[in-house]
């Protein structure tokens, strides 16, 4: 598939940002949340602020962003749009929360429900991103039991990165953030290499035999291309990464989008100047490292239409 930037900074930036506001919920629930408006300002500013780049990022891969409205209409049978729906609705408990931050700053008790609902409408929203990939049976790179964990995992493991160097800036340092941070970097690692393994080890059921209803007769191969140029189906569906080149960003993805922010990560437990260093450190290297993954995600997955362009197997 296509790898458009638009949709790849959408899924990085909301992701993060998402991650960042589940994560703040959570920790105004459990009533360790400083009740400082400054700090406030910091971790909600800087996720709202991601969502809505991301957001508004992901018009741009629409052939016609001004009726991008429309899609709330479709909720009942779309994840698209759901997805628009919860992110709008999640605006809803992040002001509430910004309110009573501000105005109360009784985080501990008037803004603990608030923050729960945060927390699981910022989940449940990268679980409707999810699953608008997971629910497209044509494409076999998305369409498997690994999907979703990947996107909800990435998101609470940048939002915690993130949100963990917002701390240290702001002074107020959090250890069970940290651990959470780190913790998240290996699972996440763990995630994507089984994701990555079931990719490369299964195929799709379908061949140009049976794309085309030849089966029954034998082995089917393209005689001719169906068009004599590239259209929109090969540039959008049929975008392919060499090998070589696939490699070297899976291991991109793996240095900088997990190893490097555990290592940091891990660093900013023992505090002092060097944990405020660590922790900035460790927010660009998840960026770039996951961007590189994002970038894998869409020009890894081959839809099954390409079997009628030439395609041996997706």
């Amino acid at each position: 598939m296509n790898p458009a930037f638009s949709v790849i900074f959408f899924t990085t930036a909301s992701g993060a940002g998402y991650g960042l506001l589940a994560l703040t919920g959570m920790l105004i629930w459990r009533g360790t949340m400083p009740s400082d408006p400054i700090l406030g300002i910091m971790l909600l500013g800087t996720g709202l602020a991601l969502v809505s780049a991301g957001l508004l990022s992901s018009t741009f891969h629409l052939g016609h962003p001004e009726r991008a409205w429309r899609a709330f209409s479709q909720w009942r049978s779309s994840w698209l749009s759901r997805e628009g729906v919860l992110a709008v609705v999640t605006y809803g408990p992040a002001l509430c929360v910004g309110w009573i931050w501000f105005t109360s700053g009784a985080l501990a008790t008037d803004g603990r429900w608030a923050g729960l609902a945060l927390t699981i409408l910022a989940l449940i929203t990268v679980f409707a991103t999810a699953m608008i990939y997971r629910s497209l049976a044509t494409i076999r790179q998305w369409s498997n039991h690994w999907t979703v964990p990947c996107y909800l995992i990435f998101a609470v493991m940048t939002g915690a990165v993130v949100m963990n160097a917002v701390l240290w800036v702001s002074g107020y340092p959090n250890g069970e953030l940290i651990k959470i941070a780190a913790l998240s970097c290996l699972v996440g690692y763990s995630v994507k290499l089984a994701y990555w393994r079931y990719i490369d080890t299964t195929r799709f059921a379908s061949t140009p035999a049976t794309a085309t209803g030849l089966d029954s007769i034998g082995e089917a191969k393209l005689f001719e291309r169906p068009h004599s140029a590239d259209n929109y189906l090969l540039k959008e569906m049929g975008f392919s990464v060499g090998r070589r080149h696939a490699t070297k960003l899976r291991r991109i993805t793996k240095l900088f989008g997990f190893l490097v922010p555990f290592g940091l990560t891990v660093l900013t437990m023992g505090g002092g100047p060097i944990a405020v260093l660590a922790s900035i450190l460790a927010v660009i290297s998840v960026g770039f490292g996951i961007f590189a993954e994002r970038w894998l995600f869409f020009a890894e997955a081959q839809h099954v239409v390409t079997l009628y362009y030439g395609a041996d197997q997706v």
